[in-house]
């Protein structure tokens, strides 16, 4: 296993245990950050898998990146830390789309099935 798999698989987890702490523990608009950081970050630690499996690590990274700065400062707002993380969060959901565009890429280069 590489590091990144096993980055992705503990991106897997946290994801899970923040959408289960959103469902049975959190109200109101930290339990809508948490179910949403929870999606995006699970999507993204099995898109990491998957593209590290086609060979392409730099998507995979920036899924990983990606993922943890997107749920990550949605996690910390609902735990009470301030809003202004919610500036942090763009930062992710760019990542998270340059992870795609460089899937794109890789796919377009042949390496990819």
């Amino acid at each position: 296993m590489t590091p990144l798999t096993i980055l992705a698989a503990l991106s897997g987890a946290l994801a899970v245990a923040a959408g289960a702490f959103g469902a049975h523990s959190a109200t109101g608009v930290a339990a809508e950050w948490l179910r949403t950081g929870a999606h995006y970050q699970m999507i993204h630690a099995v898109a990491a898998l998957v593209a590290l499996r086609m060979g392409a690590r730099l998507p995979a990274g920036l899924f990983v990146a990606g993922g943890a700065v997107f749920g990550l400062s949605l996690y910390l707002m609902a735990l009470g830390l301030p809003r202004w993380l919610g500036a942090v969060t763009p930062i992710g959901g760019v990542l998270l789309i340059l992870g795609w565009l460089a899937l794109a890429f890789h796919a377009l280069r042949g390496r990819a099935e």
